[in-house]
Parts: C-alpha cells; structure tokens; sequence
C-alpha cells in the first residue's frame, strides 16, 4: 500500500493504492491517527487505486471516523471500486461513511459548511 497526500481548496487527501488488509493496516491507522491528533478539519481519502479492503482496514477506518467526530471533523471517500464498494455495503458503511463517486464531488461536499 502507498499513501499520497496532496492538497485541494484547504482539503486534506489521502491518495491510497494498493490493498488494505490486515498486513497494512497499521501504516493505515498510524496516517489517520496524526491526522485525528492534527484535528484535521477536512480530509478526503481516495480510494481510485484500492482493489481490496479488509475488515481490518474498515476497522481503521471507523476508528478515524469516531475520533473525527470527537472534534467535529469531516470524512469523505471517494471512487471506491465495485469491489470495494460491496465491502461497505456488506456491512452497511455506507450508511456511516459519506461516500462519493469522484474526488471532484467530494471536495465539493466538503467545502460546503
């Protein structure tokens, strides 16, 4: 797994490639926890390059999510994979995460108040 961080319009991104599973989950949950530690505002992971995610790496995910919402912060995914996507759906994150199509929308979403 690879993660590229960039910057749009005072949004933070997270470019993720490669699979997320329990054996890099890790480097995953340590990224997201600075971030939490940073009280970043507003951060954007992109899924375009995963094809794979585990419970593990759903498990970091719900975890940045809970401490985001502690200080009020916003999370948003954007192109998952089909085969990502059914991974969410599975186990109804997709009704926890917002989750949009491409990082045009979602960078959109979250600059909005």
């Amino acid at each position: 797994m690879e993660i590229v961080e960039k910057v749009a319009g005072g949004i933070e991104i997270l470019a993720i490639k490669g699979e997320i599973d329990l054996h890099v989950s890790p480097e995953l949950r340590a990224k997201l926890k600075a971030k939490a530690q940073a009280k970043t505002p507003r951060l954007l992971l992109d899924f375009a390059a995963v094809g794979y995610i585990d419970s593990s790496g759903l498990a970091t995910l719900i975890e940045y999510f809970q401490s985001a919402r502690a200080y009020q912060g916003k999370l948003a995914l954007c192109s998952l994979a089909a085969s990502v996507r059914s991974s969410f759906d599975l186990v109804r994150l997709t009704e926890v995460f917002a989750i949009y199509p491409d990082e045009a929308a979602a960078l959109h979403a979250l600059a909005t108040p």
